[in-house]
C-alpha cells in the first residue's frame, strides 16, 4: 500500500483516527447513523469481498490498492459504530487482542477455532 504523508509522517492511534471520523460523518439521530453506518460496514466488506473474487474467479488482477481503499472505507464504518455507542476505538480494538491472544495463546489452529475458550470469564 502506498505510503502517504499524513500530518508529517507521525502515526496515528485508532482513536486520533476515531476523532477524524466525526468531520466527514452526517448529522442524524443516534439510530439513523447506526443504520447507516452497519449498512455501509456491510457494504464496504461486501466490496472487499467481491474484489477478491473477481481475482480468483474471473481473472482480474490482484488490486492491492482498490482492496486497500475499501478495508478503509471499512474502517471509518467501524470507527462512527464505535463513536456513536461511546465506545473509545483503541479500546475496542484492545479487547479485540485480548479476546484473541487468550483464544489463541500459540497463534491460529484450525482445532483452537473449534473449540474457542470462554473468552468473556
Amino acid at each position: 500500500f502506498p505510503s502517504h504523508e499524513y500530518e508529517g509522517s507521525r502515526s496515528r492511534n485508532f482513536n486520533e483516527y476515531q476523532t477524524e471520523t466525526r468531520r466527514t460523518a452526517p448529522k442524524g439521530t443516534q439510530k439513523e447513523n447506526l443504520i447507516n453506518y452497519a449498512l455501509g460496514l456491510v457494504g464496504e466488506a461486501g466490496e472487499v469481498a467481491d474484489s477478491i473474487k473477481k481475482v480468483y474467479y474471473q481473472g482480474h488482477e490482484l488490486d492491492k490498492d482498490k482492496i486497500a481503499e475499501e478495508v478503509g472505507d471499512f474502517m471509518w464504518y467501524a470507527a462512527r459504530i464505535a463513536d456513536e455507542l461511546g465506545w473509545d476505538f483503541e479500546e475496542v480494538a484492545k479487547e479485540n487482542r485480548r479476546k484473541l491472544r487468550k483464544r489463541y495463546k500459540d497463534g491460529f489452529s484450525e482445532e483452537a477455532s473449534r473449540k474457542p475458550v470462554d473468552v468473556n470469564g
